[in-house]
């Protein structure tokens, strides 16, 4: 007998869980939502030959952070266009949402805490993604270490890094209890 969810329940179950993850990775904006609509057009794409004992929400932060590697190497190839002389460095309708490497002032993933999300997001990249893998995509080190490489041990020393970083921008008598990460 099968005991697979129907895909529309996961969907409903992790599809909050992926998009943060694709958010945390990518930025808030258009790529994350690509990323996350990529994600589970490949998994139903998959699906019927998925094993029913497979734990879906790894499964699925898997696919998307496959499909944010492809997003990512697609922003490297996007043309930028070259501004006007006296331009202070913003192409016209370049936003901050679309440029690598910058936060978008509004924060990233999740509702309220724009500052934590900025502050995730200028997080060198080993610790954000191990943050994002295990804090926001509920995956353990092992997990994580296989996505981005190296050991358990190194993805955990990256997210203990990272964590610490980020109570040193809110101060040491920040409580963490209520919020993600």
């Amino acid at each position: 007998m099968n005991t697979t969810p129907a895909f529309e329940t996961v969907v409903e179950r992790h599809g909050t869980t992926v998009l943060r993850v694709c958010r945390a990775v990518l930025g808030a904006g258009a790529d994350a939502d690509d990323a996350w609509s990529e994600t589970f057009l490949a998994a139903l794409q998959a699906w019927p030959g998925l094993d029913p004992e497979a734990n879906l929400q790894a499964w699925l932060v898997t696919i998307a952070h496959r499909k944010a590697i492809d997003v990512t190497r697609a922003r490297a190839r996007r043309p930028v266009p070259a501004g006007q002389a006296g331009d202070p460095g913003w192409p016209p309708g370049t936003t901050a949402e679309r440029t690598p490497g910058i936060t978008p002032p509004h924060g990233i993933p999740g509702e309220g805490e724009p500052e934590l999300w900025a502050a995730v997001g200028q997080l060198p990249e080993r610790q954000r993604l191990a943050i994002a893998y295990h804090y926001l995509g509920g995956l353990a080190h092992t997990e994580t270490a296989r996505l981005i490489g190296g050991t358990p041990a190194a993805v955990r020393r990256a997210a203990a890094d990272g964590l610490r970083t980020l109570r040193r921008a809110y101060g040491a008598d920040t409580t963490w209890e209520g919020r993600t990460p």
